[in-house]
């Protein structure tokens, strides 16, 4: 069974790509970017966000080095880039804009892709730490199913974290999502500049 499996490993990613993504907190950001969606809009929405998170970073665990190498794109780079579009949407969450109906609904699928599936879960964080991960195992079939099955765990909490979301809304209402929509936009905000900073602080450090 070792040979196919390494435990250690697997707790290893799992613990820390569930602190990196954290499913609990993507719940009031989950709420606030899909507030004009009705409930069936919004299943699908975790289902679309989280498809979308594991398909960024597993093509990054195994293209990502080479994928930025080649087109001469460094770490901090993709790491201020995402910073900068989480504060883009977190200014339409404080104003408002979020709340406004899309007629076709095209706005709502948007957004489980771009900015939750990525870079919001799929974040430079969470991609770095994969990356890092596959890099320093020994390629053998153990660590190499450890890591994917870790990977998929946590996405799976994810998923369930939005799913059940339905719930904290409908307990919430529409006034208390409203509150939830502002709080997770200051939340993001900070969270998009941390990114930025950090970003300048790599660019500062390895000029």
């Amino acid at each position: 069974m070792s040979a196919v499996f390494d435990a250690r490993l697997f707790s290893e990613v799992f613990i820390t790509l569930f602190v990196i993504m954290d499913p609990p907190g993507a719940v009031p950001i989950f709420l606030a970017l899909t507030s004009t969606m009705t409930r069936a809009q919004r299943n699908k929405a975790s289902r679309q966000a989280v498809l979308v998170a594991l398909g960024v970073i597993a093509a990054f665990a195994i293209f990502g080095q080479q994928l930025l190498a080649y087109m001469h794109i460094s770490l901090p780079a993709l790491q201020a880039s995402g910073g900068l579009l989480l504060l883009l949407v977190a200014m339409e969450l404080l104003t408002g804009k979020m709340e406004e109906p899309s007629p076709s609904g095209a706005k709502g699928v948007n957004a489980a892709i771009v900015p939750l599936g990525t870079p919001l879960l799929a974040g430079p964080g969470a991609i770095v730490a994969t990356m890092v991960f596959v890099q320093s195992s020994d390629g053998t079939a153990g660590d190499w199913s450890s890591i994917a099955l870790a990977l998929l765990a946590v996405h799976v909490c994810l998923f369930l974290a939005m799913r059940f979301a339905n719930v904290v809304h409908r307990i919430l209402g529409d006034s208390g999502t409203i509150l939830i929509s502002r709080i997770a936009g200051l939340l993001l905000a900070a969270i998009a500049v941390q990114l930025v900073a950090d970003a300048v602080i790599e660019f500062v450090a390895t000029a």
